[in-house]
């Protein structure tokens, strides 16, 4: 197969971009693509620490201003791993530039937001990517698969958590590097736009569109000193967001998610119920999928751990010989793999800037229905 140069110019040097950064080395170590992707360039404001992070991850070059590395000739793609209130404006000009667009989730802080990043790319006719990765998770994809087959039957019932336990100490102070997800202007939101998004996303793909949410939201303390004033501002993101959902096929389902569990780090679970069958997956043990056959002989019939392990599963063909697991940084290798061979073909693997759309307006619903206390329809994409 005849190998492309596909040169990549990231910005943010945070925990995302090492995620993505370490995808495009390592994929083609593992996945024959017809894309090799060539480090070109981070972006940062502050350039020691862009140096240092091009430094350790082998980027060519840094630059200090977004505007810059997206006026570059020698770019390709810009992947956005930058805090959510510049998502926005980088992929607009990035797709008026004529780049490939990479971008983390949430797409936007509003649907408003993400609405105008999908005309922008769709406009302009350039590749496009949320970096959901959970899509990419092997046991996720199996759960995919056997839904697809009719094995589940018809669904009743979806329920999904993610929980996680850092920002309950009061002392933590809003904003700034490292605590901008507590600023309500860079984030947008609290969990619902960074926790439950992902479950949104998940769901929306495994079990098709939502219609209507009813939602609940708690900010647990009110205010926080703010790293960048100094100053004891008011907390404007949700701290623990949970809603009520009805499917387009008919299921019911329950989604939570909060910072406030004291004991969890990063505890991410789905079940899926169905007439003939069930599913259960648990990020804290992602190489497993849990499986109910209510066909199987009465005598037998019970709970199935499936270890995700073997040439035949999702993606594991590239990896070790069975019974060996992979984790979490592979769902972006597998992102970044589907992605160079989509192009190739002349498609866009999902999810397109429109899929992270359809996530932003259940979103947007979520937090619409925790102010008014009333059910909410999602709003149609058009």
């Amino acid at each position: 197969m005849e190998t492309k140069k596909l040169n990549i110019g990231l910005v943010g040097y945070g925990f995302m971009g090492r995620t993505h950064s370490n995808a495009y080395r390592s994929v083609r170590n593992f996945f024959d693509v017809p894309y090799e992707p060539v480090l070109k360039a981070v972006c940062a404001r502050n350039p020691e620490r862009a140096q240092a992070f091009a430094n350790t991850w082998g980027y060519e070059s840094i630059e200090s201003d977004w505007r810059s590395l997206v006026k570059r000739a020698d770019i390709d793609l810009i992947d956005i791993a930058s805090p959510n209130d510049t998502h926005a404006e980088i992929a607009i000009a990035a797709a008026d530039a004529g780049k490939m667009v990479l971008c983390e989730k949430p797409l936007g802080r509003t649907a408003a937001e993400a609405k105008a990043m999908v005309d922008a790319v769709e406009k302009a006719g350039v590749p496009n990517m949320v970096w959901y990765n959970y899509r990419r998770v092997p046991a996720v994809v199996l759960a995919k698969q056997l839904i697809d087959e009719g094995r589940l039957g018809r669904i009743f019932h979806y329920r999904a958590k993610f929980l996680q336990d850092w920002t309950i100490s009061q002392d933590l102070p809003q904003g700034g590097e490292g605590l901008w997800r507590l600023d309500a202007g860079v984030a947008g939101s609290g969990v619902t736009g960074d926790l439950l998004a992902h479950c949104i996303d998940t769901a929306l793909w495994l079990n098709g569109p939502i219609q209507r949410v009813t939602a609940m939201t708690e900010t647990f303390i009110k205010e926080r000193k703010h790293t960048l004033t100094g100053k004891v501002q008011k907390v404007g993101i949700d701290d623990a967001s949970a809603f009520l959902a009805r499917f387009g096929n008919g299921s019911l389902a329950t989604f939570e998610a909060t910072r406030y569990a004291r004991g969890h780090k990063a505890l991410y679970t789905l079940e899926i119920n169905g007439e003939n069958a069930s599913i259960l997956w648990d990020l804290e043990d992602l190489h497993r999928l849990q499986y109910f056959d209510h066909g199987d002989e009465g005598r037998l019939r019970g709970w199935r751990s499936i270890h995700i392990t073997d040439s035949d599963h999702p993606y594991m063909k590239h990896w070790w010989v069975p019974g060996l697991q992979i984790g979490y940084e592979h769902t972006f290798i597998h992102q970044v793999a589907d992605f160079l061979q989509g192009i190739s073909e002349g498609q866009n693997p999902s999810p397109t800037f429109r899929d992270g759309l359809a996530t932003d307006y259940v979103t947007d619903a979520v937090l619409k229905s925790a102010r008014s206390g009333e059910w909410e329809g999602i709003e149609p994409e058009n």
